[in-house]
């Protein structure tokens, strides 16, 4: 069944995608979530599920784990970069401020090795890793201004004496430059991919543009391949990679911005014109992107659930809990657990001053346009003052639950209202 962009009504960011034989891996930024770098699974390109993590945590700071007052909303891990080559899977992603890592495995599962790479500039901005016809290695990254470095095979560093130069520059006026970079070499020509948001009359939304060179020494010649919000808000589609299939054809997967929901993946249908990529049909979404699947009668796993949480563990004696779940922030092993007849139980460990500061909070994407959902609490273990139940988490955030006040129990109704400007909050 052919589905109307976008494809997944979910928060799955800054993808990228990649085919390995007759399967499809795609990778969405996760941000301050963890377990993170979730890799998805498609036989279509259009229905996906879960196939695992790249990482548990990232760097363990105090800010991943929520001391104190602190927090990475809005930095952990951004646009991540996924390749296969000689048998091995790469992820390289950025930490914004902080640094950037590599992670290597033979099977998309894991497990995960990582390396952190030794950059003069420390952390690399949306980078995205090429392996050339010739054995050498290239990362093209940055906001505004692309750099393209040459690195070392075994990525110990920058190359000596290797390539490194400047191939993409922003010259609009923009509220956002050229960034989210995707490099491939196609037919014995290279394709750079960003997004950026032009300041200009009826072109103010992202767009996504391709850079084209015939040599990483040559010139980088710029061109908008899209520019459409397929009548969304202004809200254009942009940034992402592309795939060809089996049968020769290509597809983009780029992201629109459905606001409190998050960013939805959209397939766009790619053709070539005189070595040009050409994006979508007469420079729009076709509202239905049909793609032929490799097993058409495989049954996916949904990317929600519901759970009872029974008392699984893996092969380190570690709870194990279904694919999708994910912790804000890094989790405190020592205040959650399930029970041995089934049931979890979690704790924090400090008083919060609201909910996006409460430690070892256990979280699913949701579903737009709407979604449901009920828990069921055990409240005899709340100490005076506590209060537990189910949140829609975002800034302005809204919560039912138990609390606990002069030894009686009452239900309470907590919400986070927006005062007038971007992230300024009521309570």
């Amino acid at each position: 069944m052919n589905r109307p962009a976008p494809i997944i009504k979910m928060d799955y960011p800054d993808p990228d995608v990649i085919r390995v034989e007759d399967t499809y891996y795609m990778i969405s930024a996760t941000l301050h979530f963890m377990p993170g770098g979730v890799i998805l699974r498609s036989y279509d390109l259009r229905n996906w599920e879960i196939a695992g993590y790249v990482y548990d945590t990232l760097e363990e700071t105090p800010q991943e784990r929520m001391e104190g007052e602190s927090s990475i909303y809005g930095k952990g891990m951004w646009a991540g970069c996924l390749r296969y080559h000689e048998g091995r899977f790469y992820v390289l992603l950025g930490i914004p401020g902080r640094s950037s890592y590599l992670y290597t495995a033979s099977e998309i599962g894991g497990p995960w090795s990582r390396k952190k790479l030794e950059s003069p500039q420390g952390y690399l901005h949306d980078p995205s890793l090429l392996f050339d016809d010739d054995g050498r290695v290239y990362i093209a990254y940055g906001q505004s201004e692309i750099r393209l470095t040459e690195w070392e095979p075994d990525f110990s560093g920058p190359r000596e004496g290797g390539l490194d130069r400047l191939i993409a520059k922003e010259r609009e006026q923009v509220y956002l430059g050229h960034e989210g970079s995707h490099l491939y070499k196609i037919n014995g020509k290279y394709y750079l991919f960003t997004i950026h948001w032009p300041n200009q009359e009826g072109r103010n939304r992202r767009t996504q543009v391709c850079f084209t060179a015939d040599s990483l020494e040559g010139e980088f010649v710029e061109h908008e391949v899209l520019s459409d919000d397929m009548g969304f808000r202004n809200q254009g589609v942009a940034q992402g990679g592309v795939v060809d299939t089996p049968e020769g054809r290509w597809y983009a997967m780029l992201f629109q911005d459905h606001g409190a929901v998050g960013r939805m993946p959209v397939l766009v249908p790619v053709t070539w014109q005189d070595g040009l990529p050409m994006f979508g049909r007469e420079g729009k979404v076709p509202p239905v992107t049909p793609a032929r699947g490799t097993r058409p009668d495989y049954r996916y796993e949904p990317l929600y659930t519901s759970d009872s949480f029974p008392c699984l563990r893996d092969w380190q004696g570690k709870y194990e809990l279904k694919k999708q779940w994910q912790w804000n922030h890094e989790p405190d092993p020592r205040l959650w657990g399930i029970r041995e007849g089934g049931g979890l139980w979690i704790r924090t460990d400090k008083i919060c001053s609201n909910v996006l500061q409460a430690k070892n909070t256990l979280t699913q994407r949701m579903l737009y346009p709407h979604c449901r959902g009920e828990v069921t609490v055990d409240a005899s273990g709340l100490r005076e003052g506590d209060c537990a139940g189910l949140c829609a988490l975002q800034g302005c955030y809204g919560m039912i639950g138990v609390t606990r006040t002069l030894s009686s129990y009452y239900l309470v109704v907590i919400a986070r209202k927006l005062l007038g400007g971007p992230g300024l909050y009521a309570g």
